[in-house]
Parts: structure tokens; C-alpha cells; sequence
């Protein structure tokens, strides 16, 4: 593995036919020898977070509902938290406890907690073989992204920003035979 990618997105390209990735934004949260594991940002679901967890929808980023965060592990949950103070996750992010009371969460100085059902998750060498056969593009993240209000338009915000090529794609017909 040449260097890692946690931190980063993975853009995944119009041509890459994964039900489980078009048009998905997946920030890695780590990327190492052994693999690499990211949550999709811009999947949100109907489920709203108060279902689940009753009492959350204050601390809960708009807008305040469950996002699928990948195909591996749907039944598992990963909770994502901003604060003014540094987590130890990329782009000082905070893993969340959701055993925790939201208050005392609050008291902790995190200001917005995103939920992720899932994940998406590659083995030893598989990343790097996808990218080898161009099925993403990898561009900065920024901490909004993870918080981003409006899940829809976070691709083509995303493709805007980075310019070059991508900025090309951001208005790109989620079925461009329709076009």
C-alpha cells in the first residue's frame, strides 16, 4: 500500500455499477494494510432518530434521521460526533456512545451527532484494486460533509468544490440514459 487514504472521500464514478455505492460520497475512516472502513454520507434514510433513540433528534444533525452508512453490518450503528475540541477520528471527528444520555453529551461540548446503520468495508488490497480500475475518485473531505444538511446534494457540492474533472460530473444525471 503506497499511502493511506483515511480522511479522504471516495467519489464513486457514474460508470462504477454497485448498487451499493452510485452516487455515494464514503469518507474512509481508516485505510491501512489490513483494509479500509468509510461510512456513505449521503444516503438518508425515513427512519427518524428518535424511533430508535428517543431523546436524540436535539443532538441529531439535520436532517435528524438514521443514514445508511454502507452494505456491511446494517444492523450495526456508528454514531459521528462534532464538538470545538478535537476527536481522534479523521477530521476530528468523535465517535459517539449512544448508550450515553444526550444531555451529558452536550455537556461534553459535541454539538452534532450523525448515525450511520452499516458501513462499507474492504479487505487487504481490494481499495487499492477498485482504484486501480478507476471505479472512484478520491478528493478532500471537509468536517461539514459528515453534517451536511441536505444528503441529496452533497455529491454534486462535493464535485463542485474539488474542481477539475470532478466539477464537471456535479450536475450529472443520476441515469444518464434519460439524458
Amino acid at each position: 500500500m503506497s499511502s493511506s487514504l483515511e480522511g479522504k472521500l471516495l467519489v464513486s464514478k457514474p460508470e462504477f455499477h454497485d448498487p451499493n455505492f452510485d452516487g455515494t460520497i464514503t469518507l474512509l475512516l481508516e485505510h491501512n494494510e489490513a483494509g479500509a472502513l468509510g461510512i456513505i454520507l449521503n444516503r438518508a434514510s425515513d427512519l427518524s432518530v428518535d424511533e430508535p433513540f428517543p431523546g436524540w433528534s436535539g443532538l441529531a444533525a439535520d436532517p435528524p434521521v438514521i443514514f445508511a452508512g454502507g452494505p456491511v453490518e446494517r444492523d450495526g450503528l456508528i454514531a459521528l460526533g462534532r464538538s470545538m475540541v478535537d476527536g481522534a477520528l479523521p477530521l476530528g471527528i468523535h465517535s459517539v456512545d449512544l448508550d450515553e444520555q444526550p444531555e451529558l453529551l452536550r455537556g461534553e461540548g459535541i454539538e452534532d451527532v450523525r448515525i450511520f446503520a452499516g458501513y462499507a468495508g474492504w479487505g487487504s488490497g481490494q481499495l487499492e484494486g477498485e482504484l486501480a480500475t478507476g471505479a472512484w475518485w478520491v478528493t478532500d473531505a471537509e468536517l461539514d460533509d459528515v453534517f451536511f444538511a441536505e444528503p441529496r446534494q452533497l455529491w454534486p457540492h462535493v464535485m463542485r468544490r474539488s474542481g477539475g474533472e470532478l466539477e464537471w460530473f456535479a450536475h450529472f444525471p443520476s441515469d444518464a440514459s434519460l439524458n
